[in-house]
């Protein structure tokens, strides 16, 4: 690790800690309602006709 370290060069080591704190803005991401990212209710255009998702299926 250590030898890792030593080859990175300064600039490297820089930005990796400037990117530290953006990374926290993504990690408290709330999760989506719904996991499947398909809203049954949702509607929808299907060759000119305007449906729920729920009635396709």
């Amino acid at each position: 690790m250590s030898r890792f370290i030593r080859k990175m060069s300064r600039r490297a080591t820089v930005q990796a800690l400037i990117a530290l704190p953006a990374l926290k803005l993504f990690g408290n991401q709330p999760a989506p309602a719904n996991p499947g990212g398909i809203d049954p209710d949702e509607i929808v255009e299907i060759d000119g006709w305007i449906l729920r998702r729920s009635d396709l299926a």
